[in-house]
């Protein structure tokens, strides 16, 4: 049985309101009066009546499913209402006669209609796999994008780590002769003094040989003093690039830190402070020549922002550990940042320095480094007071 014949109809559905508005207004002249067409719950449909009107059921099948409301004799309410029962039952034969017709030519329509769902489901597994291949796809790419860069980076330490080596083993061998040989220099002018008596006082005191001797003394203690500065920041240039140590292993960050601090302190300019305070790590697993980069890298960019600001200032390095992590900070007093190129910091190739100092690319290899070990690396600053990069590595 069609569906068609089952349903209880609405008003509103069998009188629509263009309906209404072409019929209504016709009753309303037969009438010569207000009328309005009510809905099985008193609301109007169409129309205004006086509160007073009287009102003639409109019913289907015995049951009233509205109202037609007119202040005009009984008679002629009556007859106005057939008039619209009879539309709507015109509109009911319509509805079952289309439904019989759908129904007759559709035989198989709730097959077909089972059928697209199921073409719909399958549809929609389909584009619920294609979008997670997609997802995969760009997770892919940008793995591959990550590993790409890492793996720049990894060449280009490495590539400085060789550089390192062959400078720290040129320089140590001269260096170490250099020293020696200054060494025995000393030794000699000591010696040298015990010529006094062969030579003569006289001549003594007019070649002024105790201001010589006094004097050389001085040059070799300020000579042998500015080799060891040099063999030292060969050393931490050395531990700096890692060149020996090329694979992962557990390390005290704080050792790196004084290695890392050792390189940028030789090139510090007048009026800049480098300040560590560092407080016992635990030691984590890491590469730490990456690692070394990450921590030059932010402590170069603070020594520059002191620098711009023109007034020298202090560089402060700290560390401090607990159960879940490492946390790193490098904090300045230098020129500072607004939010807007904090926030872009880390974005490849964005500088806050002119065109020519600087490539854009430190703080992004340095993100990228830190989360490859599964940490993080956050800047806050404030212009005209100073930024601190902090960096957190999980043990």
């Amino acid at each position: 049985m069609s569906e068609a014949f089952d349903r209880d109809y609405t008003l509103a559905e069998l009188l629509p309101e263009r309906v209404l508005e072409s019929v209504g207004p016709a009753l309303a002249r037969l009438l010569d009066a207000d009328l309005a067409v009510l809905d099985a719950a008193g609301n109007a449909l169409w129309g205004r009546a006086p509160e007073t009107a009287a009102r003639a059921p409109l019913a289907l099948e015995l049951e009233p499913i509205g109202w037609l409301a007119a202040a005009v004799p009984a008679e002629s309410l009556r007859a106005a209402a057939a008039l619209l029962r009879q539309l709507f039952l015109a509109r009911v034969r319509y509805l079952m006669a289309g439904s019989l017709h759908k129904e007759s030519v559709a035989a198989d329509y709730a097959a077909l209609l089972e059928k697209h769902a199921a073409l719909e489901a399958s549809e929609a597994r389909y584009k619920l796999l294609a979008e997670e291949l997609e997802q995969r796809v760009a997770a892919q790419v940008e793995l591959l994008d990550t590993r790409a860069r890492q793996l720049y980076q990894a060449e280009k330490l490495a590539s400085v780590g060789q550089l390192a080596a062959g400078v720290a083993h040129e320089i140590n061998n001269p260096i170490g002769f250099v020293r020696s040989n200054i060494s025995a220099l000393g030794r000699y002018f000591d010696k040298w003094r015990g010529l006094k008596e062969r030579i003569g006082a006289a001549a003594w005191t007019e070649l002024d040989m105790d201001f010589v001797l006094d004097d050389c003394a001085d040059i070799v203690k300020e000579s042998l003093a500015g080799i060891d500065r040099v063999a030292r920041i060969v050393a931490d240039l050395k531990g700096f690039s890692n060149v020996d140590r090329p694979d992962e292993e557990f390390v005290d960050l704080n050792v790196n830190l004084e290695e890392v601090s050792g390189v940028v302190r030789s090139q510090l300019p007048a009026g800049i402070e480098l300040k560590l305070d560092l407080h016992e790590l635990p030691r984590i697993l890491c590469l730490p020549g990456h690692l070394n980069q990450v921590l030059f890298n932010v402590m170069r960019n603070a020594v520059q922002a002191v620098q711009d600001a023109g007034r020298g200032g202090t560089v402060t390095v700290s560390s401090r550990g607990d159960g879940a992590g490492i946390a790193i900070a490098v904090a300045d007093n230098g020129v500072g940042m607004a939010a807007e190129q904090a926030a872009r910091v880390f974005e490849p190739f964005y500088t806050t320095r002119i065109v020519g100092q600087g490539t854009g690319l430190g703080m992004t290899v340095a993100k990228d480094i830190v989360q490859a070990h599964d940490g993080r690396i956050t800047i806050s600053s404030v212009p005209g007071a100073g930024t601190t990069v902090t960096i957190f590595l999980p043990t």
